[in-house]
């Protein structure tokens, strides 16, 4: 990595101790710096300098922390983006990765994991910059290893993988944020015949649709006022490997028509130019949506849905695979152990079980923060709870009846059946009340038939 000085870093935020006190630590470790406490400020900031990294308070006075970063993407989609944010905002935090930011850090903002943040993102542009530079003959993740859990779950989409990963289908790998979406990509170029191919990725939720074609596509200079020089787009730079789509429910319909045209035919014609490239391309693509909605409400083309639905990898929740959050923490606390020089050996058993019982929305991406900074924080050989952020452990108010009643002796007495009829109920009086008791609107928003939704309600004692 080269001096941190050659990248410029504008702050973000409201707060004037924090932003005082990130300056003068981020300036000791010789970064170039602005800071600035509104969001226009950090418009015109980002207008007049060559900004390299954006890090922004959540809340600001006129925009949110989303608002502001889809702003940062339209003036420069390469700037990464670092979101600060409270705790218990961690869904907006997930909020602001679907639409292209790099990460988030939790308040209060610790040096030492903040300086870490940083050198990733920077590392992480440059690595990006390198390969839109250089068609590379090499698979661009080679050293990015996907690990596989013990979880039954894990298990399955492992197998898929291997199924799947010699043939040229599409495959669409859907699951939430943070669950690992572009490691399985990966996992699939890796173990396919175009492993030592290019492996090119793109986020399409970070991407503004007036530059989406670009990107995808390429443009010839003069294309348009800002296109300065030619620009190879990334289904030329993935030719002869492949080429993976994040979030790709996010690509406008103007773009989707276009991307249809190259996945039927394999020719790219850049924005602007007459001539057509022709390509060999295998497309891997990822959503947190579902896509067949979206078909159905006309928001997805349909024939790019089959075309691009050759097979299905569905990657569960961190919450519903509890059996791989031991692997997983371990794994994260030795990543965690050498970025930070720290010698934390493992968990207590306290912690633990209160990270068992943690929903985790973030999924796999908040478990590695939270014990990044767990690790950070920590002053013993192991993470306790004091080391987790305070939300963790903490069940919901509405849920503590239910889970006191399966605790026998102090020794958990979890069955199933209970825990399914328990989602039912919770799941159907929410519905009912949303629906102010309309039983044929709650069998629809259910998609039940009544006759099924009448025996669930008698059977569950639910009062109507």
């Amino acid at each position: 990595m080269t001096k941190p000085s050659d990248e410029k870093i504008l702050i973000i935020n409201g707060v004037e101790n924090i932003s005082i006190t990130l300056k003068d630590f981020l300036t000791k470790n010789g970064f170039k710096l602005w800071v600035v406490n509104t969001a226009q400020k950090a418009i015109d900031c980002i207008q007049q300098n060559n900004i390299d990294l954006v890090i922004s308070d959540f809340e600001l006075t006129r925009y949110t922390g989303i608002e502001i970063l889809q702003k940062i993407k339209i003036l420069n989609p390469s700037i990464q983006v670092i979101i600060v944010t409270a705790y218990p905002e961690i869904r907006l935090a997930v909020e602001a990765l679907k639409k292209g930011a790099f990460d988030y850090v939790t308040k209060p903002i610790y040096p030492d994991e903040i300086l870490s943040t940083i050198k990733d993102a920077i590392t992480s542009k440059r690595k990006k910059r390198r390969d839109s530079n250089k068609i590379k003959r090499k698979s661009f993740f080679t050293n990015r290893k996907y690990l596989v859990g013990p979880s039954y779950q894990s298990q399955l989409v492992q197998k898929h993988i291997d199924l799947i990963a010699p043939t040229n289908m599409s495959v669409i790998i859907c699951g939430e944020t943070g669950t690992g979406k572009e490691y399985v990509a990966r996992s699939i170029h890796s173990k396919s015949k175009r492993s030592n191919e290019p492996f090119v990725a793109v986020d399409c939720g970070a991407l503004p649709n007036e530059l989406a074609a670009s990107e995808l596509f390429g443009h010839v200079k003069g294309a348009f006022t800002s296109a300065i020089k030619d620009k190879t787009g990334c289904f030329e730079l993935a030719n002869g490997g492949t080429l993976f789509l994040d979030e790709i429910g996010n690509l406008s319909y103007e773009n989707q028509i276009q991307l249809l045209r190259v996945l039927q035919e394999q020719v790219v014609r850049k924005v602007g130019d007459t001539k057509e490239v022709r390509i060999n391309v295998r497309v891997l693509v990822a959503t947190n949506e579902d896509l067949m909605k979206k078909v159905k409400e006309g928001a997805f083309r349909e024939d790019i849905f089959h075309r691009l639905n050759e097979f299905k990898i569905e990657i569960p929740p961190l919450r519903d695979r509890q059996a791989d959050i031991d692997a997983f923490s371990q794994h994260f606390l030795k990543l965690a152990n050498r970025q930070l020089d720290k010698k934390v050996t493992g968990f207590t058993d306290e912690a633990l079980k209160k990270m068992k019982c943690y929903s985790w929305p973030g999924n796999l991406r908040e478990l590695r923060n939270v014990i990044k900074r767990a690790v950070l924080i920590s002053s013993s050989k192991e993470i306790d709870s004091s080391s987790l952020p305070i939300e963790i452990g903490q069940i919901a108010e509405e849920d503590k009846e239910f889970y006191g009643s399966l605790l026998v002796n102090g020794e958990t007495q979890i069955s199933l059946k209970k825990i399914i009829e328990q989602a039912e109920k919770g799941a159907i009086v929410e519905v009912l009340k949303q629906t102010d008791y309309n039983k044929s609107k709650t069998a629809e928003l259910l998609q039940v038939d009544r006759k099924t939704l009448y025996n669930k309600i008698k059977s569950l004692g639910i009062p109507t």
